[in-house]
């Protein structure tokens, strides 16, 4: 069935985007976004009367675990674990396209594409059917960067390099995880700061985060650079991440899971309360810095498996796998790989603290368009955990009576109970769509305004969000319905898409780079490249938005 005119009447729309939240009418044909008016008693045009229900945009999910090595890893690590139920936290590819349009998503990133896997990691993306995907390139660990900043080449050879790659690898946007920490673990450091020198090119993560920020900047990615910091999990590590912004010299930059990274250090370290909030500390940071945006990687409680390139932090993780099954892999000469399964308790007073840090990040950063809605899938959690996280934070009462059943230390020793703040729908949206739209440059989406992708959820009002973010009552992928209150709907799908930004570098940079790379990999520079049609039969490559190119 190819995709009919539609006519959503008695909607309420709500779209941060164009500023809209009222009662109207919403149209859609060929796949956009049109004036309702012009479908009004036209012929063959589908009238639906969505009384009491919530238009949004497809949500998008700007980092969420969805391909790549490391889930191949750890679905052969978990996958005969009697202890668990792996596909609940850790579901196939096919499953995760399924269970991301039943929550009204349309739109996801994998945000650690590593160059040298970044055909398997393109490979799994196709098969998440039914959205558009799209990948970061994971930087910041790789001999040939570090070795380029130890030299002090000139900054316009590192941006060839970084534009190089990324279109190379068909990303999106550029990732570094624990800044050169990676790659001095595997020289046995085991504590790694944002000053801290390289024990073989001495330089430091600061180095690499002002020289990535600039290069990301300059060459046009609308995306700032997606920084995984220093000391992931670190009592007192909010030093770190304040440093990490400072670091960035004004530019922008995107700092992730940062509910991982926003604790501080009572001092107490024999007893549980060595760990402590400092969500404060980094949202005064973001008021005074407004070159910064977040996502929070929010902890939910249950079964879940971490994955990660920090293979520093994960090796510090090992004492705590549940299940006692865990891998910890380095990749080529670009980076590392930690699998540790995990179990996050609410009686726990670490992981209760950690739950309790990750809602004061959400309660109290006042504008919802820089912080956004993550559980880093799935490492926080599973993804299918968001409309309870978005209930939380839209019910305060709700929020108190989670907030009785952790850790009574925990409890006591968080900000949450004087957290009035309720989000609203439009607040919602704004995380979850037009936030994200605009950070990746993403100008086609995450809105309902005319002349746009016709990506569209429409929820059922419920004084239970949980519930109603649940199971959409409807939910359109380019004009066509694909589901319908939790139901597949038998419709044809048009093309799904894989999110690429365009970026050109001097290819005179070109053969001094590959001398570089080829000195320290293990393959040629040019075996990196992705060629359109290697990404995937129905697949096709789209194009985000780029800025002008700095000279």
């Amino acid at each position: 069935m190819t995709d009919q005119p539609r006519l959503i009447q008695n909607v309420r729309i709500v779209d941060p985007a164009s500023g809209t939240d009222c009662v109207g009418a919403l149209g859609m044909a060929d796949g956009r976004i049109v004036d309702a008016k012009t479908l009004v008693g036209q012929p063959h045009v589908e009238v639906i009367d969505a009384s009491g229900m919530v238009a949004m945009a497809g949500g998008i999910d700007l980092h969420t675990h969805i391909g790549g090595g490391k889930l191949t890893i750890a679905r052969m690590l978990l996958g005969d674990a009697p202890e668990v139920q792996a596909d609940h936290f850790l579901p196939t590819v096919s499953q995760t396209a399924e269970r991301y349009l039943d929550m009204g998503y349309t739109t996801c990133f994998e945000p650690a594409m590593l160059p040298s896997n970044a055909r398997a990691a393109h490979s799994e993306m196709v098969d998440v059917r039914g959205l558009d995907t799209g990948g970061y390139c994971l930087l910041g660990n790789d001999e040939t960067l570090l070795s380029m900043i130890a030299d002090d080449v000139p900054q316009g050879l590192i941006n060839d390099y970084v534009a190089f790659m990324v279109r190379a690898t068909r990303a999106m946007a550029v990732k570094v995880v624990n800044p050169g920490g990676i790659d001095a673990f595997k020289y046995n450091v085991r504590s790694f700061d944002v000053d801290s020198r390289h024990p073989r090119y001495n330089i430091t993560p600061g180095d690499i985060i002002r020289r990535l920020c600039r290069a990301v900047h300059e060459i046009g990615l609308v995306h700032p650079l997606h920084v995984h910091a220093s000391n992931l999990g670190v009592p007192g590590n909010i030093e770190s991440t304040l440093a990490t912004i400072k670091a960035a010299d004004g530019l922008p930059i995107h700092l992730t899971h940062v509910q991982f990274h926003s604790y501080a250090s009572t001092g107490d370290e024999e007893g549980h309360s060595a760990l402590g909030s400092a969500a404060d500390r980094l949202v005064d940071a973001m008021r005074k810095n407004p070159n910064v945006t977040v996502d929070v990687g929010q902890v939910m409680f249950g079964q879940t498996v971490t994955i990660s390139a920090d293979a520093m932090h994960q090796t510090a993780n090992l004492k705590f796998a549940n299940p006692k099954r865990s891998m910890i892999l380095a990749i080529e000469c670009e980076a590392g790989c930690g699998v540790v399964p995990f179990r996050y308790r609410r009686k726990n007073f670490v992981n209760a603290m950690q739950w309790a840090i990750g809602l004061e990040l959400f309660l109290m950063i006042d504008d919802p368009s820089r912080v956004f809605l993550t559980t880093d899938h799935p490492n926080g959690g599973p993804m299918t955990t968001y409309p309870h996280l978005i209930r939380l934070l839209g019910d305060r009462s709700f929020r108190e009576t989670a907030l009785s059943e952790i850790h009574p230390d925990a409890a006591a020793s968080c900000s949450l109970r004087g957290l009035e703040r309720e989000y609203s729908l439009s607040d919602i949206a704004s995380m979850t769509r037009s936030g994200p739209a605009a950070v990746l440059g993403l100008s086609d989406r995450g809105t309902l305004a005319p002349g746009k992708i016709a990506d569209v959820t429409i929820y059922r009002g419920q004084a239970d969000w949980e519930a109603m973010f649940s199971r959409p009552e409807y939910v359109f992928r380019r004009g066509n319905l694909v589901r319908r209150a939790g139901r597949t709907v038998a419709s044809e799908m048009t093309s799904d898409s894989t999110l690429i930004a365009p970026v050109e570098f001097d290819p005179r940079s070109i053969p001094i780079i590959r001398e570089r790379y080829e000195a320290t990999s293990t393959h040629g520079l040019d075996r990196l490249w992705i060629h359109e049609e290697e990404i995937g039969e129905g697949f096709r490559c789209e194009t985000g938005t780029v800025r002008e190119r700095v000279q």
